[in-house]
């Protein structure tokens, strides 16, 4: 909490806003970072979303505004500060979009928000078909695996995924992007075989 100021300037209400963005440092999620000792939480996550986007956005030479592209990643995860993170492999996952949307919406209206289409952008990655949104939604599977593998597949051995379920959660980047598709299909089938994942 900021300490009380009595003078009426706009920073008040622009640097309270900070504070309600600073809320998503405190959403865990279920990937833990490398080295296992602690979940990664959502504000972690996005930076290096909009890292990974950005770079393989050059390694692939995708035509496509990087601008809107990290603008994406930094606000795909905001609606988790109300909604909290639901599990990629949770049986119902509509709920929580309806409540990040109404999140969004709150942070749209806060009275330090000088971030004219917030909303906007969320509406955009969250439902976009740009190649920028499919870039971001690919990157934002990717990620997790990632550290998934990097942990000898510690969250899936702790909530009993099976290679069915991942192979399912990442079909939608065989057509967008093979050659990632291809290595996630290496590294799953490599998942099973050392016991990280139920071949089922």
């Amino acid at each position: 909490m900021l300490p009380d100021n009595k003078t009426d300037t706009p920073l008040n209400d622009i640097t309270a806003f900070f504070l309600q963005l600073d809320a998503l440092k405190h959403i865990n999620r279920r990937s833990y970072i490398t080295g296992g000792d602690r979940y990664e939480n959502s504000a972690e996550h996005s930076w290096h979303l909009a890292m990974a986007c950005w770079a393989l956005a050059n390694y692939f030479k995708l035509d496509l505004n990087i601008e809107t592209l990290l603008k994406l990643a930094l606000v795909h995860d905001l609606g988790e500060i109300d909604a909290g993170d639901t599990f990629l492999y949770a049986k119902d996952r509509t709920a929580a979009h309806h409540a990040e949307r109404q999140c969004l919406d709150r942070l749209a209206g806060h009275p330090g928000n000088t971030i004219s289409d917030l909303t906007e952008l969320w509406e955009v990655q969250e439902l976009g078909h740009s190649k920028e949104a499919t870039l971001l939604k690919t990157v934002d599977r990717l990620l997790p695996f990632l550290l998934n593998i990097n942990n000898e597949g510690k969250p899936w051995r702790e909530n009993n995924v099976t290679k069915s379920q991942v192979s399912a959660a990442h079909a939608f980047i065989a057509d967008t992007f093979p050659e990632i598709y291809q290595w996630l299909m290496r590294n799953i089938d490599e998942a099973v075989a050392k016991g990280w994942l139920s071949d089922n």
